[in-house]
């Protein structure tokens, strides 16, 4: 399997403890698509910005749509992802932005209700060649600001040889076999836990939800104007969830870097659930290929589990000086020839489905697992308001891990704070 970059674990992490913030006169949500763009090469210079490892191979990357728009000269910025969402909202604020930017999927509330970003053309791409969970992402109001360029979600991985010691020779598929399947880790194979969950902290939203999702939890109404946290598939997912600490099948701290990885190798963890980086991880740990496996996350009751998904969006800029020869430059990146050949480049998981379909995103069984699940993932809702709100979820599901909450209460706090802050929409 090829390994994908840590530009998609980097940007799962920052894009956590990013405050709001950007232009006042002018909101997002129940905007008309832009303009369709003209048919035609592209011509004049189209300003990009991108972060981690896209920013620093796009320029040549993007040679082959300068050789088919000879009039057109793409300049590609490499930004650094921890100065990133600073650098896009001060560009947003002062009307400086580039023509092109990569966009955080977290981001694209506060930057379209900035007033910043322009709505998608109504003929730029087709909404359904992209993962469902992923085009989600560029929704806000009603309205699409961008296209998903690369996605991430996040699956199940264990120990085969582990399991099989326990009497598995599959993986569990309902929430009562994820949970018997942990214990029997520990009791039969010898582990110290059976499933490593986080326990709070910043980002433990994006492991709670996942199971919240699969119960038929909700995070807001269909317009995205109130919160709807409160509610009894939600207390029932993190009782659940908090289950795991009260009976010693999760550690009830947070892991230290590394100690995830390399406990997994000696047996000390026998699964845990992450994205696609971890494969590269847990092999330089010392795990072969051969005694560890991933699955697509299961349901309560035995349909497919949702998980979380993330990665990153294009957007074009309202301030753009060439914002229809960018737009095609956008649409060249969502061809899916384009997205196979720069998963190719630097390992990124298309967002369009049509790349999946050949090479080795076809072939390869780990990769597959990935592109199953993320037919059952969703994204977090794309409000201005997001990331406090996520801040909030984080630190209650640390009180409720840590045996201080019981889910109706966890989820009723949740709700309160959630409301106070609003949606902002």
């Amino acid at each position: 399997m090829r390994r994908t970059r840590t530009s998609i674990a980097v940007l799962a992490a920052a894009s956590l403890a990013l405050t709001a913030c950007g232009r006042e006169d002018s909101a997002a949500g129940g905007e008309a698509q832009s303009e369709e763009i003209a048919s035609g090469e592209a011509t004049g210079t189209i300003d990009v910005w991108a972060m981690g490892t896209e920013g620093e191979v796009l320029e040549d990357f993007s040679a082959a749509f300068e050789e088919a728009n000879p009039e057109a000269d793409v300049k590609v910025t490499a930004v650094p992802w921890e100065s990133a969402y600073d650098k896009l909202s001060g560009a947003i604020a002062s009307g400086e932005t580039p023509d092109v930017s990569l966009v955080g999927t977290t981001w694209m509330g506060e930057f379209a209700q900035a007033g910043g970003l322009m709505p998608t053309p109504e003929n730029l791409v087709d909404e359904s060649a992209f993962f469902p969970g992923a085009w989600e992402s560029t929704e806000v109001g009603g309205t699409s600001y961008g296209v998903p360029w690369y996605v991430e979600t996040r699956v199940l991985y264990y120990r085969t040889d582990l399991a099989e010691q326990a009497g598995w020779d599959e993986a569990p598929q309902t929430w009562d076999e994820l949970k018997t399947f942990a214990q029997d880790l520990e009791s039969k194979a010898g582990v110290e836990y059976g499933l490593n969950l986080q326990p709070g902290q910043t980002g433990s939203w994006q492991t709670v939800m996942p199971f919240a999702w699969s119960n038929g939890a909700t995070l807001t109404n269909e317009d995205a104007t109130e919160y709807t946290i409160d509610s009894p598939e939600m207390a029932e997912a993190l009782d659940y969830y908090t289950s795991y600490f009260d009976e010693e099948l999760s550690p009830t701290r947070l892991l230290d870097p590394g100690e995830l990885e390399t406990g997994f190798a000696k047996g000390t963890y026998g699964a845990f659930i992450s994205g696609p980086w971890h494969t590269g991880l847990v092999e330089d740990a010392g795990v072969t290929q051969e005694q560890y496996t991933v699955a697509p996350m299961p349901g309560p009751d035995g349909a497919p589990g949702s998980s979380f998904v993330g990665g990153g969006d294009l957007v074009v800029f309202n301030d753009s000086d060439n914002a229809d020869n960018a737009w095609k430059y956008v649409q060249w990146l969502s061809e899916a020839e384009t997205q196979q050949a720069f998963y190719d480049e630097v390992g990124d998981l298309p967002a369009v489905q049509e790349a999946w379909e050949t090479g080795e995103l076809a072939e390869d069984p780990q990769l597959q697992v990935f592109g199953q699940q993320l037919e059952n993932a969703e994204s977090p809702p794309a409000v201005p308001t997001w990331e406090q709100v996520a801040g909030s979820i984080d630190s209650i599901v640390e009180q409720a891990s840590k045996g201080d909450l019981p889910g109706d209460e966890a989820a009723s706090q949740m709700q309160s704070e959630a409301s106070s802050i609003g949606t902002g929409l």
